[in-house]
């Protein structure tokens, strides 16, 4: 029988669980946890950001000129702005959002809308551009 080799490496800096990570706010009405994000955790280029969206919620247009992202669906459906095309996404789609490409997205479900973001380089504030007048958390209707 082999045996298992022993690592070298000290591997805890290198994982996490969604448990140990708190969602939080941001800016554009979402809830999102930082799954893992080189202000956080042992990576350094990249990040991965677990995203929900309430029922009948959007976020805003918006465009990262230095970041490409993928949006990886888990949960709910939703409509999808990207660039001017309006995309249906359901679990399971992987939507590729080019640097500098407008794009927004809202729940078009009774459950939230669940995502992941990879984002490379890592997401960032400073490389969010927000396209439009509207406050986070506004209802499809404008309504809040």
């Amino acid at each position: 029988m082999a045996r298992r080799r022993t690592p070298t490496v000290d591997r805890r800096p290198y994982l996490n669980h969604r448990s140990r990570v708190e969602p939080i706010a941001a800016a554009d009405g979402s809830a999102v946890r930082k799954l893992l994000h080189p202000s956080q955790h042992a990576i350094e280029r990249m990040s991965i950001t677990e995203v929900e969206i309430r029922p009948e919620q959007a976020t805003r247009l918006q465009r990262h000129p230095a970041a490409e992202k993928v949006y990886h669906i888990l949960g709910g459906a939703g409509l999808m702005q990207l660039g001017e095309e309006l995309l249906a996404v359901v679990p399971g789609d992987i939507i590729r959002i080019a640097p500098g490409q407008p794009h927004r997205v809202e729940t078009r479900s009774d459950m939230p809308l669940q995502f992941l973001c990879i984002c490379q380089p890592a997401c960032d504030d400073e490389d969010t551009e927000y396209l439009d007048t509207n406050e986070p958390s506004q209802k499809r209707d404008g309504t809040r």
